[in-house]
């Protein structure tokens, strides 16, 4: 029966939200095109919580037959995401490390194997995994500002970015960019960014949202299985190489995370990013 505060007739409101603690998700029927914000304060680290919303949110969307793609960006000022939540990563059990680890090969695989269409909103920094989330959308806008930086910079931190973050930073700026990009952790401002092909497009970032909101309908004027078939195609052969070895990864990440030198190294950091405040 009609709702009775919807007048019968009426098409029901078209936007429909489903927000949690840390994202956002607001699906604007009419056009099929969801918005998801990160909302994580200080700097939307990828902790355990945070990338299991930001899974189950994936899910539901891809679920969703109203939803054909998906627009990603931050709700805080200056930042996109700083990566992975290195308290997730010290001091904690190896059970921990593991359901860590297991939770951030899942978004990676839900993310850059999703049906929908990806358009990141890049509006701030984006460091590390922040920048493998941006790397694993279909395409990348990015706020015209010097000051945001994107990089998959873990190598600053005496870690290595494990062989999918690779596998996904070079099939977007090719072999010799991104090996060099990798050995010196390279941070790259947005100008930077733009030439070497890391992010698509440069806007000034009032202009951003309706770039990208351009950018969808573009992308969504094509019937959605061809584009779907030839997605899978080009992205298929990375992902089945995690999936293949996600356990050897798990464990490779317990191993390396564990030493007493990473630790170290992580706990300094820390420090820093304290005494920064």
């Amino acid at each position: 029966p009609p709702s009775p505060l919807q007048p019968p007739g009426l098409p029901l409101a078209p936007c429909r939200s489903f927000s949690n603690n840390k994202i956002q998700v607001e699906l604007d029927e009419s056009s099929g095109v969801a918005m998801m914000k990160f909302k994580s304060p200080p700097v939307n680290s990828l902790s355990l919580e945070f990338l299991t919303e930001f899974s189950i949110s994936l899910e539901k969307l891809e679920n969703d037959r109203a939803c054909r793609g998906v627009i990603i960006t931050s709700a805080l000022p200056k930042v996109f995401s700083s990566g992975l939540d290195i308290t997730e990563m010290c001091g904690k059990s190896m059970e921990h490390y593991s359901e860590f680890w297991r939770a951030v090969q899942e978004l990676w695989l839900r993310l850059y194997g999703s049906n929908m269409v990806t358009v990141a909103a890049v509006n701030g920094s984006s460091p590390a995994g922040g920048c493998l989330v941006a790397l694993s959308c279909d395409y990348r806008i990015m706020a015209e500002n010097p000051k945001f930086s994107i990089g998959l910079n873990e190598a600053q931190l005496g870690i290595v970015a494990p062989f999918w973050f690779k596998d996904t930073f070079v099939n977007v700026v090719g072999h010799r960019i991104a090996e060099r990009s990798l050995q010196l952790g390279s941070l790259h401002p947005a100008p930077e960014a733009h030439r070497l092909g890391l992010v698509d497009e440069l806007v000034p970032e009032e202009k951003l949202m309706e770039k990208a909101a351009a950018v969808m309908a573009q992308w969504l004027a094509l019937p959605d299985h061809a584009r779907q078939l030839t997605k899978t195609m080009m992205r298929k052969a990375v992902l089945d190489r995690l999936v293949a070895h996600r356990e050897e990864d798990i464990k490779n990440f317990i191993t390396f995370i564990s030493k007493e030198s990473i630790q170290k190294s992580l706990r300094m950091y820390m420090e820093m990013l304290k005494k920064k405040k």
